[in-house]
């Protein structure tokens, strides 16, 4: 499951959005974030997954199984999101479309995903934990990323990195063969793994550096028309 940063909900704040805005979170899973939303009150909301095992209905929240290009372009909405998930479309140039289509005229898109930046790529090769083949169809630089959305018709209005400690922990793991799901991993048990409390609050505090020079492995994109 994702957890949501602050980052992530501080540019939510910044948006002109109302209890009424009419939000798509595409590849949502269970729903967690949209049940969060619909905590804080926000009316229309609905998410697509085509994994999903049960679909919810609503009179505030529908969560379907479906593929973000059976939806309609007549159907407009205030804010569209992939939260780690736009990675995993096949055809991103179609997914860049298919947004323009149903992103309402103030519209913004949210795009939180891995990026490949010059410090991760010298550091780690193919052993960066985010590169997840063959789950990630697409790894993308800036500048790759910042072509594709002009190719689709759409505008990059804003960049914010937020990676994680999770791109040094993840990564030195797969340098030393400890798979993420091993029980070993810090992901599962942090007390058994190769990482003391110290190195943690390293990766933390390097992370939170490289972001601010817009070097991190992970960023949010905001998109218009």
């Amino acid at each position: 499951s994702i957890e949501y940063p602050d980052d992530f909900f501080s540019i939510l704040g910044g948006l002109n959005l109302n209890y009424n805005s009419k939000i798509l979170d595409v590849g949502c899973g269970s729903g967690k974030f949209l049940f969060h939303l619909k905590e804080l009150k926000f009316r229309q909301l609905m998410g697509i997954d085509p994994h999903l095992d049960n679909e919810i209905i609503t009179d505030t929240l529908i969560i379907k199984k479906k593929t973000l290009d059976q939806l309609p372009n007549k159907q407009k909405f205030d804010l569209i999101l992939f939260s780690h998930s736009f990675e995993h479309m096949k055809d991103p140039l179609e997914t860049l479309t298919k947004v323009r289509n149903i992103l309402a005229e103030k519209g913004k898109c949210i795009i939180q995903m891995p990026v490949k930046t010059e410090y991760i790529w010298n550091k780690y090769g193919v052993d960066w934990v985010q590169i997840d083949a063959p789950r990630h169809f697409f790894v993308y630089t800036i500048n790759s990323f910042e072509i594709l959305v002009k190719n689709a018709g759409l505008k990059l209005q804003k960049t914010v990195f937020d990676s994680t400690q999770f791109q040094f922990w993840g990564s030195e793991q797969y340098k030393r063969n400890i798979p993420l799901e091993s029980k070993n991993s810090y992901k599962n048990n942090p007390k058994k793994s190769i990482f003391t409390k110290e190195q943690i609050k390293k990766f933390e505090n390097k992370s939170k550096e490289l972001n601010k020079k817009s070097l991190g492995d992970q960023a949010i994109f905001i998109l218009e028309l």
